[in-house]
């Protein structure tokens, strides 16, 4: 019988290498996934390892027309999110931080149905930057959440499909290596979260080669509300359990 724990990381690492070479938008899903196995905060330190991995394959991968002056009003208050999101996880318990990441995947589908059907002509004013940049930072450094934020900023500043991607996997590199220090000092990343993090890595290979070659093949629009069902699945479970 094989154990959960396997079973859980290598879903995980499938997902993420998937939603990162492909039309994106799973990642309200892994954190919840990953907390079968392993409730609690340390379930981000565990995954750490996996976004760094792929940051890298990603920000190789689209390392030309990256809009420096987007990221520039967008990452220094990101950056005081991030220590801010860190000094919520110093102070949470383990049922505290499940109730707390349910609330969280909610609001950024509410706010996925919000960028659908409605203009967010705002994004576009300066101040909106400095804002969705600390906003973002807190989200990503407490529920690795924070896709639906950054993607609601950046499609507002009528970036080309190419420079969108690469501004966007840039941003998420620079932050996720701003945290890995962060995560570290609260304990969460270690080298025995590592060494579990080793588990998920076939099925990130796997799930990024897939994702890479089936992009053509995905129907976005459906695949999103799939995407969105199962991530309120994923937060009701997380209710049920806080």
């Amino acid at each position: 019988m094989l154990d959960i724990s396997f079973v859980v990381l290598l879903i995980a690492g499938l997902i993420t290498g998937f939603s990162k070479f492909s039309v994106g938008g799973m990642g309200l899903l892994i954190l919840p996934i990953v907390m079968i196995a392993f409730p609690g905060p340390e379930a981000l330190g565990i995954l750490m390892p996996l976004y760094v991995v792929t940051d890298l394959m990603a920000v190789f991968s689209y390392r030309k027309n990256i809009n420096w002056s987007v990221l520039w009003r967008l990452l220094p208050l990101a950056f005081l999110g991030v220590f801010v999101g860190g000094k919520l996880l110093a102070g949470l318990d383990a049922s505290q931080f499940v109730y707390i990441l349910g609330v969280i995947v909610i609001a950024m589908i509410l706010l996925g149905l919000y960028l659908d059907f409605r203009p967010a002509g705002f994004m576009r004013k300066p101040i909106m930057a400095y804002g969705m940049g600390f906003l973002g930072g807190v989200v990503s450094t407490t529920a690795n959440a924070a896709g639906p934020l950054f993607s609601l900023f950046l499609l507002e500043q009528k970036l080309d499909k190419t420079t969108y991607v690469s501004t966007r996997a840039w941003a998420f590199f620079i932050i996720n290596l701003m945290k890995v220090p962060l995560y570290i000092s609260l304990g969460l990343l270690s080298v025995s979260t590592a060494k579990i993090s080793v588990m998920a890595f076939p099925g990130l290979l796997i799930g990024s080669f897939i994702g890479y070659h089936f992009l053509k093949k995905v129907n976005p629009v459906q695949f999103k509300w799939l995407v969105r069902i199962l991530s309120c699945m994923a937060a009701f479970k997380l209710f049920l359990f806080s």
